[in-house]
């Protein structure tokens, strides 16, 4: 509870026109301490003790004063939150300790089994009960947050875990995360872990606005909080409504904790927030209970969360026990399973990408799976509904996989009453009318008209996405508009529209339209790469295009190479080549190229980064299966690029290294049939550390 002196509450009273220079420090200094106690008493603690037009007050008063003295303006200021101008692109963080990623355990056993791997590396018995602190493992972005005598001064994204972006003044606009500790005697310095994340009400929320304003909609909660906290304005991540719960202590000055319990309740003290569910387990089966009472509760978290977080809660022991490269072996994360669920498969639809092909997708009973309704599933083409033999009127097993993506694994034909229809791919495209052609040996069938208008809105989509050309304001809904209305037939035609030809289109007024088209002009000197994947060629992805770019170094060589010379090039294979060579020849592509020159697109080279001759990649080819842990699948193979090396995207008799991460497909039966050296996460994270000190980096 906050204490006034007498001189305090006179000074409280005195109008801000008549404080002198010392009362108004005074003043100012007891306003942020105050201030930021009812911030942790509203958005740490649920738990207010003023009105909203009492704190507003406050906060009036405090603003007053620092414009009237603005020598008093401190960084901790709570009026400081929001106010820093944008930035064009983020600061680099070396953290003082890592941060490590966690191993994983899917089931009782491999809890079990941590637990033995625990107890005998510290020398005691197996019948030892060790105490362990487990805590929700939330789905959000891990961040690091720095107090020096109390006072945050930085704040930075997890990254490689070991150098990360700064991300400071996003930070500040969450209004959890304490901008001065709230203890009398802060240490000297310290960093604080935690995870930012945003409830699964507030992407909803989030997400319905931007559906309404015409703008694509985040994938999920965790996509949301990330990108949120990367804005290059602050302003922006102010408006999303983000949460953090603080989770650990990295570096420290000043202090110590004999268990990792202390240190969460020094944080709670302290005014940071702290997962209320968080629970000290005596011993593994204490523990593997409550990880199976969450697992049946999990609908009841109301922010993404996907397993539990399992910690010995002594530091000593955690200090003996060290870490890995990768992760801590004091840790692990047990993962939630996969909820399935069965529904009425009661239709299937085909929808029509931008490539023509023809996808179907299951129209369900809504059933509510891992807290998510699930209303449609992909079934992918025709081989697969054959292979899992669904018709329409039948009871499906439904999942999500990755615990984001809808997908039907079962029918149970049990249920089948004989009235179920068979479903049978159409000759015609749904959307045009158009002629549907399924090339031999290939299972995707596609509708070959290229005025095809679902072609084209999902060819724009893709022209405008952000591994592609990157153009903001430009979402699904503008798009289908600028189609319906003949302004645009190919992305081309994008700039050619004025500013008066947007101001005519449903919600788009003076300001609006001015926005689009800053993005529309700002995309004519994107990146060659960029282009070339933003130009939708069959077989070429975002690697692939950075390696034509690389190569060629302008779009009129790509066009021109021969189909020998596309051949040649490492990690192009000879059907991606003829893709490309046809793609060139067609007229229709002729046309557009010269169009997109005629309106000034101008795409700027590759940027080209000098490496040392000797990293661990240089001159290899690598292959990627499973999933990491560390990096998203396209960060760890710039990687890869960035230090010498290439990927591919199959595994063959040239492969020199396939790394292979959590639950690996055929490429890893592949790499073992042909004996190519395979490695896990936590050696090719080794070699990535190695890449990087040769590098200088």
């Amino acid at each position: 509870m906050l204490r006034h002196s007498e001189g305090d509450l006179l000074l409280r009273s005195k109008p801000v026109e008549e404080l002198t220079l010392e009362e108004a420090r005074r003043e100012a200094e007891r306003l942020r301490r105050e201030i930021e106690y009812h911030n942790y008493r509203y958005y740490v603690l649920n738990a207010p003790v003023i009105s909203d037009a009492e704190y507003d007050e406050l906060f009036r008063r405090l603003v007053r004063i620092e414009e009237r003295f603005p020598e008093l303006v401190t960084p901790d200021s709570p009026t400081q939150r929001v106010g820093a101008p944008p930035v064009e692109e983020f600061g680099t963080v070396t953290h003082r300790l890592p941060m490590l990623s966690l191993d994983n355990a899917f089931n009782e056993d491999e809890l079990r089994a941590f637990d033995e791997r625990v107890k005998r590396m510290l020398g005691l018995s197996p019948s030892t009960n060790i105490e362990y602190v487990c805590e929700l493992k939330l789905d959000g972005l891990a961040v690091n947050l720095t107090y020096e005598n109390g006072i945050f001064v930085r704040g930075a994204t997890r990254g490689d875990g070991v150098t990360g972006e700064d991300v400071t003044a996003n930070l500040r606009t969450i209004r959890s995360i304490p901008l001065r500790m709230l203890i009398d005697d802060p240490p000297p310095l310290i960093e604080v872990r935690g995870e930012v994340f945003m409830t699964v009400h507030d992407f909803e929320l989030l997400n319905r606005q931007r559906i309404e304003r015409g703008e694509q909609p985040f994938m999920n909660p965790r996509n949301a909080a990330a990108g949120s906290v990367r804005q290059l304005d602050p302003k922006v991540t102010a408006e999303r409504r983000l949460d953090i719960f603080c989770y650990a202590i990295g570096y420290a000055e000043g202090i110590s904790f004999e268990t990792h319990w202390q240190a969460l309740e020094f944080l709670k003290s302290a005014g940071f927030k702290v997962n209320p569910d968080n629970k000290l387990c005596c011993g593994i089966d204490e523990v593997i209970q409550h990880c199976i009472e969450w697992t049946h509760r999990r609908h009841e978290i109301p922010y993404p969360a996907d397993g539990m977080v399992v910690k010995v809660n002594q530091i000593r022991y955690q200090e003996l026990l060290g870490a890995t490269a990768h992760h801590p072996r004091w840790a692990i994360a047990y993962k939630f399973p996969a909820e399935q669920k069965t529904t009425l498969l009661k239709d299937i639809v085909v929808q029509v990408g931008r490539t023509g092909a023809l996808t179907p997708v299951a129209v369900l009973e809504p059933v509510e799976v891992d807290g998510v309704v699930i209303t449609s599933a992909t079934l992918h083409n025709e081989d697969q509904i054959r292979r899992l033999d669904v018709r329409i009127g039948d009871t499906v097993i439904v999942q999500r996989a990755g615990g984001v993506i809808p997908e039907i694994v079962g029918v149970v034909k049990e249920k089948r009453t004989g009235n179920e229809r068979e479903f049978v791919m159409p000759k015609q495209c749904p959307v045009c009318g158009g002629e549907v052609y399924k090339p031999p040996g290939e299972v995707i069938a596609r509708c070959v008209n290229p005025a095809c208008p679902a072609k084209i809105e999902n060819w724009l989509k893709h022209w405008c996405s952000r591994d592609a050309m990157n153009i903001e304001h430009i979402g699904p809904k503008l798009i289908k508009q600028l189609v319906d209305n003949g302004l645009v037939n190919d992305p081309a035609d994008l700039y050619a529209l004025t500013k008066w030809q947007l101001m005519g289109l449903e919600r788009m007024g003076a300001k609006s339209a001015e926005n689009v088209m800053k993005e529309i002009e700002k995309s004519k000197t994107a990146p060659l790469d960029r282009l070339i994947f933003a130009l939708g060629i069959r077989h070429v992805g975002a690697r692939t295009a950075r390696v034509l770019a690389e190569h060629f170094g302008s779009l009129e060589r790509l066009a021109e190479a021969s189909l020998e010379e596309l051949m040649n090039i490492p990690d192009i294979g000879p059907e991606t080549a003829r893709s490309i060579y046809n793609y060139f020849r067609m007229e229709s592509t002729k046309e557009l190229l010269e169009k997109l020159k005629r309106y000034g697109v101008r795409p700027t080279g590759v940027e080209r980064v000098a490496v040392p001759a000797q990293t661990p990649f240089a001159g290899k080819t690598v292959v990627f299966t499973g999933e990491l842990e560390s990096y998203t699948r396209s960060e760890a193979e710039a990687l890869v690029q960035r230090y010498g090396g290439r990927v591919a995207s199959s595994v063959s008799r040239t492969t020199d290294l396939v790394v292979v991460g959590r639950n690996p497909g055929s490429k890893y039966q592949r790499a073992l049939e042909l004996g190519i050296k395979t490695i896990n996460e936590e050696q090719f994270l080794e070699m990535v550390n190695q890449a990087k000190g040769i590098a200088g980096e």
